[in-house]
């Protein structure tokens, strides 16, 4: 949820975020309306309670003969409480939903438009010399590393096995940016990856992109795309300490999608999955502290992309393909010689203060008085990543070099058949 004082001092920046979103501006002004008309109905039935106490007070104080008349008008006051609580319940209920349609307010300097919109901020890395590259799939099932055919009979399409040097490879990367968020203060959680509707809800996801999500009816629990959803909602409802600074924290989880609306897109391979395995960092700090720390998160992604020595570009994520709780993304993306162009690897968002209101997690500041925390989210490692890692390093024999920091954990320096 956006901030109702910046929604009432500025709503032309409100309005001007949308805009660039490509969203309705006129969900801002009916959000005002919808914030006036509850002020009203929360002032008028205050009033008129007071009123009935006033009243109610008088009976007990009337002469035998006034006590009829004040006893009749009490009767009608309760009844116009009644009515005025019943208002005041309606326009609660119409306020909410236009608090919940209007996205979150971007940062000064997010690129406007849609998804080919984006701004290319660094380029790292040349893309290799490659004659007649393997594609990813071709490497990994030459190879031994994956198995799409079991994984569809077994599970259905888009659903793969990963064997042996394919499983470890998955485990060193993953236990790679393990090791880097520890050293960098993050504590390492591995959380449910079932959600209650709440959580889903607080965290933004079940929007536009609702069809994205598996549900489990039965039960009312949501399976998680993103670790990022039980991270968020970890200190719902709490307050926090942060005067030591941002929580950090990594959760490595197994991640579900639908790939709803994408049918005929990457359905070779691993580029675009029903499940995948994901080390997510999350953080809480301070709003001041949330841009600074964006660029923190953007920081440690590279740190991992260099570890794997693949290309890669940073781009501005335009404000149109930015999720309803970002304010501002950077997605970086890894080269990729099969397809002769970039595809995503990482995102990391700066939620500002969009899902911690929603989820009422707070923190005190100097004051002592709670104040509503901001969030922060990015990409430390993912399954898509053996896609740039086995094409980038395909040998002429085909052979994959293993980056050097990933040959620990695999205990080879080549994948060989």
């Amino acid at each position: 949820m956006i901030d109702l004082k910046l929604l009432r001092d500025e709503p032309d920046r409100v309005r001007a975020s949308q805009r660039a979103r490509g969203e309705d501006p006129g969900l801002v002004d009916a959000l005002l309306d919808a914030d006036t008309a509850r002020r009203a109905a929360i002032s008028a039935a205050d009033n008129l309670r007071a009123e009935q106490k006033t009243a109610s007070k008088s009976v007990g104080k009337a002469s035998p003969e006034e006590r009829p008349a004040l006893l009749e008008r009490a009767k009608q006051l309760a009844e116009e409480v009644k009515a005025a609580e019943a208002a005041q319940a309606t326009a609660e209920s119409a306020f909410t939903a236009a608090h919940l349609a209007v996205a979150n307010v971007i940062v000064d300097g997010v690129p406007a438009g849609g998804e080919d919109n984006f701004v290319v901020l660094d380029t790292v890395g040349e893309p290799p010399a490659i004659e007649s590259p393997k594609d990813h799939l071709e490497l990994g099932e030459a190879l031994g590393l994956i198995d799409m055919e079991r994984g569809a009979k077994v599970s259905g399409s888009r659903f793969y096995f990963l064997t042996g040097q394919g499983a470890l490879l998955q485990l060193g990367l993953l236990q790679l940016a393990v090791r880097l968020a520890t050293a960098n203060g993050f504590t390492l959680m591995i959380p449910p990856v079932l959600v209650r509707p709440e959580v889903m809800a607080g965290t933004g996801f079940l929007g536009a992109h609702a069809d994205e999500i598996y549900h489990l009816d039965d039960d009312d629990l949501y399976l998680v795309g993103t670790s990022e959803v039980p991270l968020a909602g970890y200190h719902a409802d709490e307050i926090l300490d942060l005067s030591g600074g941002p929580l950090r924290y990594a959760g490595w989880s197994s991640c579900f999608r639908r790939e709803a609306g994408s049918y005929g897109k990457d359905t070779r391979g691993i580029i675009r999955v029903h499940q995948f395995d994901k080390v997510e960092a999350f953080v809480y700090c301070k709003p001041e502290e949330a841009e600074a720390e964006h660029e923190r998160l953007l920081g440690w992604q590279r740190e991992m992309l260099a570890a794997i020595e693949v290309p890669y570009r940073v781009i501005d994520v335009a404000a149109g393909d930015l999720g309803s709780s970002a304010a501002r993304k950077y997605d970086c993306e890894a080269w990729v010689p099969t397809q002769g162009t970039y595809r995503e690897l990482t995102s990391t968002s700066n939620c500002s203060t969009f899902q911690a209101r929603r989820l009422s997690t707070r923190y005190r500041d100097d004051d002592g008085k709670p104040q509503i925390a901001a969030t922060l989210n990015g990409t430390l490692a993912t399954t898509r990543w053996l896609v740039a890692i086995l094409e980038n390093h395909q040998q002429p024999d085909g052979s994959v070099r293993v980056p050097a920091a990933l040959v620990p954990y695999l205990g080879t320096e080549v994948l060989t058949a």
